[in-house]
C-alpha cells in the first residue's frame, strides 16, 4: 500500500542525526587543538563539539578569540579535506533507508546542517542519498556567513520552495537543542532523535522525541493513507514515560502545531 506523510517536506540535520562522524571529528579535533596548544576533548566531551558550528565551538569550548577561531576552523577544515569528507563516517542504522523510503513516497526532503555544505554534499554522495534529496543545504565554508541553524532552516525551505515543493507543513529532524531552537525560530516543529550527541534536557521544546528509527518512521510515514488523521496532524509522545518505560506505538503522540 502506498505510503503517505503528515508533512509536506522533511528537513534533516546531519551530524548526530543521519551520520555518525564522531571518530573522524575526534581525531581531527585532537590534532587541531594540540597544534594550537589547547587540550583536546575526550570522546565523552564530543557532545560539546558536535552540532554547533566549529567557529562557535572553538570560542565557547577552549576560549579562542574570533580571529583565533577563524584560523582554527581553516586548519581543521584542511585536515578534513585531506582525510576525505566521508572518512570514518557511518550512517546511523536505518536512517538511510528511511530517507530513501520518504523520497519514494514523493515527499521532498533537504538537509539543514551547520556543517559546511561541501562536506554535507560529499557525505550524501558517499552514502547514495543525494538523489533522495531535493536540496542539500549546509553552512558556508567560513561558517560565519551562513551557519546559524535558524538561517540554515530558512535557506533549506527557500530552496525547497524554489524547486516547487510544498513547504506549508515542514518538519525538522535533529539531535541538538540548536535544532529545536532553530526550528522554533522559523516556525518549524522538530522531531528530536536520542541516538545523537546530546544531553537529555536538549529535547525540551521538541514536538516529539524518539529513541529509534522505527519510532521516527511512524511519525514521518503512514503505510495506509486512511491512517492519516483528517486534520493532517501527526501524534507522538516522549519516548519514555515517567516510569522510564518505553510506551506502545499508540502512545507515541505529538500534535503538529
Amino acid at each position: 500500500m502506498p505510503s503517505r506523510s503528515p508533512w509536506t517536506c522533511v528537513l534533516w540535520d546531519v551530524d548526530g542525526t543521519i551520520v555518525d562522524a564522531s571518530d573522524g571529528i575526534l581525531r581531527r579535533l585532537t590534532i587541531c587543538l594540540e597544534h594550537f596548544g589547547k587540550q583536546p576533548p575526550t570522546r565523552a566531551e564530543l557532545v560539546h563539539w558536535i552540532g554547533p558550528p566549529m567557529y562557535d565551538s572553538f570560542q565557547a569550548n577552549v576560549g579562542m578569540s574570533p580571529e583565533q577561531a577563524t584560523e582554527a576552523v581553516t586548519f581543521y577544515r584542511g585536515l578534513n579535506k585531506l582525510d576525505g569528507y566521508a572518512s570514518g563516517a557511518k550512517l546511523f542504522p536505518g536512517v538511510g533507508e528511511l530517507i530513501v523510503d520518504i523520497a519514494a513516497a514523493g515527499i521532498p526532503q533537504a538537509t539543514a546542517s551547520s556543517k559546511p555544505e561541501v562536506q554535507v554534499a560529499a557525505l550524501m554522495d558517499h552514502f547514495d542519498l543525494s538523489t533522495s534529496l531535493t536540496a542539500i543545504v549546509g553552512a558556508t565554508p567560513d561558517e560565519r556567513t551562513l551557519s546559524a541553524k535558524a538561517d540554515i532552516v530558512a535557506e533549506a525551505l527557500r530552496r525547497l520552495s524554489a524547486a516547487g515543493a510544498d513547504i506549508s507543513r515542514p518538519v525538522l529532524v535533529g539531535d541538538r537543542h540548536h535544532d529545536v531552537e532553530g526550528g522554533a525560530a522559523r516556525g518549524v516543529p522538530v522531531i528530536f532523535v536520542r541516538w545523537g550527541f546530546s544531553w537529555p534536557h536538549e529535547s525540551e521544546g521538541a514536538q516529539a522525541v524518539v529513541d529509534d528509527v522505527d519510532q521516527l518512521r511512524a511519525l514521518l510515514l503512514f503505510g495506509d493513507p486512511a491512517q492519516t488523521p483528517p486534520d493532517g496532524t501527526v501524534r507522538a509522545a516522549p519516548a519514555h514515560d515517567a516510569a522510564g518505560e518505553t510506551p506502545t506505538d499508540d502512545a507515541v503522540r505529538a500534535a503538529h502545531a
